[in-house]
């Protein structure tokens, strides 16, 4: 089956007039300059404002994201990220930021079909037999509560999944694409990337198997990107997928503080963890289908 890529070359036109590769390597280490220089600024901050024990327990909750407001404070601080690359944007290749993102309105109106598209998907899903996939161990939040932080949650999930997306597909795919014509370099080295961002040294034998589910979601979203001409499809499928690890069942004791049920899995274990990836990887195919079929109407 042949991809229509024809949006993509309108997307990443902006990006033609500088797409130097060296621009690109001194932009991704200016963008980590500055998105780490701001995470020590909100630290320094934090050490100025609070007393010691209030620091200690600050430095506690962020440190894992196992109680809400760590998890609130880890996510938001995405944002910083998003600021760095708007800057590396504006001053290292002299254009506008939100050519990172696509035409505004468009990526809106893409971003929500995919999302209606996806998130109807995973509630199907969820209402499929076996309906009980929880473990024995899965500990339940209060429902009032966790509902009570949704309001905070959501925005923070979307201003992290965002800047994700803005890195991987908008700006490095955009100025891969803007240099290179083969897709395999545009899709595969940001696939590279993001695979090597999920690295977890306690997932032993396993962390190959994770990196290789990262790398397939990265794929999916980049090739999401280059039909719609936007990053909202990949934004959406991102979203819906973190949510549902992050806000609603988290398999993960790292960022779980937000979630409705926990159900840690030892991510070390292959009889445990392997299953679990192989669904998960079935539901982003079938999720990058869905999301394809919504982009069409």
């Amino acid at each position: 089956m042949q991809s229509d890529y024809s949006a993509h070359e309108a997307y990443i036109r902006p990006a033609r007039p500088r797409a130097e590769l060296w621009r690109l390597v001194v932009g991704l280490c200016m963008a980590m300059v500055i998105y780490l220089g701001l995470i020590w600024a909100m630290q320094a901050l934090a050490l100025a404002l609070l007393s010691d024990d209030g620091y200690f327990q600050f430095n506690l909750h962020i440190r894992n994201g196992r109680s809400p407001e760590g998890a609130l404070y880890l996510l938001t601080s995405f944002g910083f990220l998003t600021i760095a690359l708007a800057a590396v944007a504006q001053q290292l290749h002299r254009r506008n930021p939100l050519s990172l993102l696509g035409s505004p309105g468009l990526a809106l109106q893409q971003g929500w079909a995919v999302f209606k598209a996806v998130a109807l998907l995973y509630l199907v899903l969820s209402l499929l037999p076996p309906y009980d996939l929880l473990p024995e161990n899965a500990a339940q939040r209060a429902v009032g509560p966790w509902i009570a932080l949704l309001p905070l949650a959501l925005p923070a999930l979307l201003i992290q999944t965002s800047a994700e997306e803005l890195l991987f597909r908008g700006y490095i795919q955009q100025q891969l694409a803007a240099r290179f014509a083969s897709r395999w370099v545009w899709m595969l080295v940001p696939a590279a990337l993001f695979g090597l961002m999920h690295y977890r040294a306690d997932a032993g034998a396993n962390t190959w198997i994770l990196i290789g589910w990262a790398a397939a979601f990265s794929i999916a979203a980049s090739d999401l990107t280059a039909r719609a001409g936007t990053l909202g499809p990949a934004i959406a499928l991102h979203f819906v997928s973190n949510a549902v690890a992050i806000l609603f069942v988290s398999q993960d004791e790292a960022l779980s503080g937000l979630a409705l049920f926990a159900a840690p899995v030892d991510m070390a274990d292959p009889a445990t963890l392997r299953p679990l990836l192989l669904l998960d990887l079935c539901v982003l195919f079938i999720s990058w289908l869905a999301a394809r079929l919504a982009l069409r109407r």
